[in-house]
């Protein structure tokens, strides 16, 4: 269940969200997108990334 919710990658993230990869790492050196960094891993949880962007257009 907990693997469902992951997405590996900054890629997969921006993929995933319909933004670029350049804007994924921007949002999350800004600290405005959630990910664990596991080395130079970027991992992101599906149901954070859909809530930072719904509290983005509210």
């Amino acid at each position: 269940m907990l693997n469902a919710d992951l997405i590996s990658g900054a890629a997969e993230a921006a993929a995933y969200c319909g933004i670029s990869r350049r804007t994924v790492y921007n949002l999350v050196e800004n600290g405005r997108l959630p990910a664990i960094r596991k080395g130079r891993k970027l991992f992101f949880r599906k149901s954070e990334l859909e809530a930072a962007f719904r509290s983005e257009a509210a």
